[in-house]
């Protein structure tokens, strides 16, 4: 049975503090990258929502690519699978062929 991937990833990312509205700005161009929290001294809380785990790792390296981003660091990260189409139009078929015993 084949399944559809989405990997749940939050990352802490270090920063320079000076620069911390800016490099939000940056990480904000990102579509699968959404930004749930920041302090003063330079953290930002991102949460990912890609579909494989080279997307994780490609944006993480894209995110420690911007300049003044000092580190990145993984924090979570969570496989959700889901069945295609036409896998939920089987197994529809078989619990009703199944009830009608």
């Amino acid at each position: 049975m084949s399944r559809n991937e989405v990997h749940i990833s939050s990352l802490v990312v270090h920063v320079s503090p000076e620069h911390l509205t800016e490099i939000k700005a940056e990480i904000e161009k990102f579509d699968n990258a959404e930004i749930y929290g920041d302090s003063p001294e330079g953290k930002i809380i991102v949460v990912l929502e890609t579909e494989n785990q080279g997307f994780v790792t490609e944006t993480i390296e894209a995110i420690n690519n911007i300049k003044n981003v000092l580190g990145t660091a993984l924090v979570y990260h969570q496989i959700e699978t889901e069945p295609h189409e036409t896998d939920l139009a089987i197994e529809n078929n078989n619990s009703q062929v199944e009830g009608e015993v």
